[in-house]
């Protein structure tokens, strides 16, 4: 049976391309991998978003999607900035997109995964860390960071 190992790409649809790659262009700062007719794709290192333009489901409440972000209070400033609807409580920071998409915000230092050494280096986050939580639950896994 294959083991799952990562996730190489979301794909997201929006009502308007070029909307939605000024908005998030607004919320965060990505290079853009990539563009053909109908759809773009945002480099996040070794990975990527998929947006695509054609949404055509209701709003999602539940179903969401986690971003990893290196600064989760400037995603928050930019999101209420723009006026987005936020949903949750408390630390956590989802919000909808004008599509109906519910984003998760996470920041980097508290979640399990980590980038490899040379990938940080490659985005410009080298500086990166976890927090003590973070690192217990990667060593409790056997993958202590080095």
């Amino acid at each position: 049976m294959a083991r799952l190992v990562g996730i190489n790409h979301v794909a997201l649809e929006v009502g308007d391309l070029d909307a939605a790659l000024a908005l998030y262009g607004r919320l965060f700062s990505f290079d853009l991998r990539g563009r053909v007719p109908g759809m773009a794709f945002l480099d996040m290192g070794d990975q990527f978003l998929a947006v695509s333009e054609g949404r055509r489901q209701a709003r999602d409440d539940g179903r969401h999607f986690g971003l990893v972000v290196d600064d989760k209070e400037a995603v928050r400033a930019a999101v209420e900035a723009e006026g987005l609807e936020q949903v949750g409580i408390g630390h956590r920071l989802d919000f909808l997109d004008p599509w109906g998409n519910r984003i998760e915000i996470v920041g980097y230092e508290n979640i399990q995964f980590t980038k490899a050494p040379h990938v940080l280096r490659g985005m410009g986050l080298a500086h990166l860390g976890k927090t003590e939580q973070a690192i217990k639950e990667l060593v409790e896994k056997g993958m202590e960071p080095g």
